[in-house]
């Protein structure tokens, strides 16, 4: 049977992405410099103060993951460019794979001075994740960051409200559930992060290989 929805764009892969994106939040923050590597307007914010007060070691400090994030949509797209008409694997899997590397090579990176190393990474795996996975059902949401999420999420019910439209409820309730899961993620990123340190960021990981497993088994599902 021919399907008529991408595996990317379903809502499960969707909360298991949000549950990634909030564990890396989490963990950037608590355990390396306090830095907020998924979305970049408060290293933005930060950056613009430490500009003002001159204080120029800690701007580049939070200049170089925003510099990050800018790469990794230049790779993203790059990857999408080069490889989204081959057959043998989406384009997709190698930009998980590509993430999956980044974040297995950062827990080997001690605690202190390997930081920014860490930072620049993960603020480059989340740039990779929030380009290649931008559709859920349709809808366009991100999986780093919450507040497009929050702000499409409370229009969908006010339409919903409006019109009595089960659409626009069911679309409400998907982007409020995909909130849940990135606050969950970021609950469990910060127990584990207390417990595990530098290690703990390999535990986001299984999110990623899930995701990756279920895009395999559905391009198997679909050329069978």
């Amino acid at each position: 049977m021919k399907q008529t929805k991408q595996m990317s764009e379903t809502h499960l892969l969707a909360i298991l992405l949000a549950v990634v994106g909030g564990f890396l939040d989490a963990y950037t923050y608590i355990c390396r410099g306090h830095v907020f590597a998924n979305a970049q307007t408060g290293n933005i914010v930060l950056l613009g103060l430490h500009l003002t007060n001159q204080d120029w070691k800690k701007a580049f400090y939070y200049f170089v993951p925003i510099l990050a994030f800018v790469l990794g949509i230049l790779i993203c797209e790059t990857i999408q460019t080069f490889f989204k008409w081959k057959k043998a694997i989406h384009w997709r899997q190698l930009v998980v794979l590509l993430e999956l590397i980044c974040l297995i090579f950062a827990g080997f990176m001690p605690l202190g001075k390997a930081d920014t190393l860490v930072n620049v990474m993960v603020s480059f795996v989340c740039a990779l994740q929030v380009e290649a996975f931008r559709k859920m059902n349709g809808n366009s949401y991100a999986t780093t960051m919450c507040t497009g999420n929050l702000r499409s999420a409370t229009e969908n019910l006010y339409r919903y409200l409006e019109t009595k439209n089960k659409h626009c409820l069911k679309n409400s309730l998907q982007y409020y559930n995909v909130i849940v899961f990135f606050i969950a993620g970021a609950a469990v990123g910060s127990c584990l992060t207390l417990r595990m340190g530098a290690h703990a960021v390999w535990v986001s990981c299984i999110g990623l290989l899930a995701v990756f497993l279920a895009m395999f088994h559905s391009r198997q599902e679909k050329e069978a």
